[in-house]
């Protein structure tokens, strides 16, 4: 089973497009937590969202 906690949102009509989510989520795997960037089509947002280790090793 998949566990993600939204760790942060930004607005898909955000003129930098997904660059200020890429950048926050690089920023957090720099501080060791594994954080990907996903769409979220309902809400029209990019969510930064941190999966559970156990996803990150085993896809």
């Amino acid at each position: 089973m998949s566990r993600r906690m939204v760790l942060e949102r930004f607005p898909a009509s955000h003129p930098r497009g997904s660059w200020p989510a890429e950048e926050f989520a690089a920023a957090r795997r720099t501080e060791g937590t594994p954080a990907e960037v996903v769409m979220d089509l309902p809400s029209d947002a990019f969510l930064v969202v941190r999966t559970d280790a156990h996803e990150a090793e085993h896809g």
